[in-house]
């Protein structure tokens, strides 16, 4: 068959919760448009049903992901990475008909996107080094603390980074054993949709990560307001819904992240680790203390 007689065959988008591509339970979607207007797809409008199995899928994963060993985890997100680099040419042309890019500079995105999975990566097993420690004390007392996952996390995504931002607001959320609810760039939602498919075929255990697209003034205030979420990050809230979605985490002290203006481009550093993590304390008896020293 020739291809001026062959039909193209369009890609559906779908949401990506507890490891598998639902469309949004109420059915509905809404047109994805080019930086020029044009269209480009349609992605599922999720309701506040999908935004509740998404919880649902985030917190039954919880358990054994925090409990996965950190070397696991980093290895995980390194495959990630491998997997990104495989699809390369795909998330560069659907970046730059995202933000309105040029392909070599929408390259620069997803190269940096990739780097960027592979730096926390690497980060794994080794923030408990940097925020955790024996702690000094009067009396025979060995006191260590030790860095614990805070639990379901969700995310408010960047909305014009839709790619680089995105990813550097999730990596350090899983990275540390957090499970996570994201609720994507509401007009550039596809490289995230997209992002679910490499998600899903890198190792990475279902409903770690739930990706919904749509309306964030729609879902935010169920995901602030839901009592078994228990932090949530404002990036990419406006001023009014940051402080709307702030003020109904309160009701069972979520912790909050809020927006600030941020360069994805730059180095990330911890804080987004150490944003959503507990701090456990242990104190242990090291025995009788001597005159001839300790004794254990």
């Amino acid at each position: 068959m020739s291809d001026a007689t062959r039909l193209g065959v369009f890609k559906t988008y779908k949401l990506y919760v507890g490891g598998k591509f639902p469309r949004s339970e109420s059915g509905r979607v809404y047109e994805v448009t080019d930086s020029k207007g044009n269209w480009v797809a349609n992605a599922p409008l999720s309701s506040r049903k999908d935004a509740r199995d998404a919880v649902v899928a985030a917190r039954k994963a919880f358990g054994g992901w925090a409990g996965a060993t950190a070397y696991n985890r980093g290895q995980i997100l390194y495959r990630v990475a491998e997997m990104l680099e495989g699809r390369r040419d795909q998330f560069v042309r659907e970046v730059a008909e995202a933000e309105g890019l040029s392909k070599s500079k929408a390259a620069a995105v997803v190269d940096a996107a990739i780097d960027r999975w592979v730096w926390y990566a690497g980060w794994t097993d080794k923030i408990a080094q940097v925020v955790g420690g024996a702690n000094p004390v009067a009396g025979p007392y060995f006191n260590l603390s030790t860095p614990e996952p805070t639990g379901v996390v969700t995310v408010i995504a960047p909305q014009e980074s839709s790619f680089l931002g995105l990813v550097s607001v999730i990596a350090p959320v899983i990275a540390t054993g957090n499970t996570a609810v994201v609720v994507t760039s509401e007009k550039a939602p596809l490289p995230a949709l997209s992002l679910g498919e490499v998600l899903a075929t890198s190792d990475l255990p279902g409903g770690v990560v739930n990706l919904l697209s749509g309306k964030a003034s729609e879902m935010g205030p169920h995901l602030a307001a839901h009592q078994d979420v228990n932090a949530i990050d404002l990036t990419g809230a406006g001023a009014e819904l940051a402080r709307e979605l702030e003020i109904a985490a309160a009701d069972n002290l979520k912790r909050v992240l809020r927006p600030r203006t941020e360069d994805f481009t730059a180095s990330p550093g911890t804080d987004r680790m150490t944003a959503f993590l507990e701090t456990k304390t242990v104190w242990h008896p090291t025995g009788s203390l001597g005159a001839s020293g300790s004794s254990y």
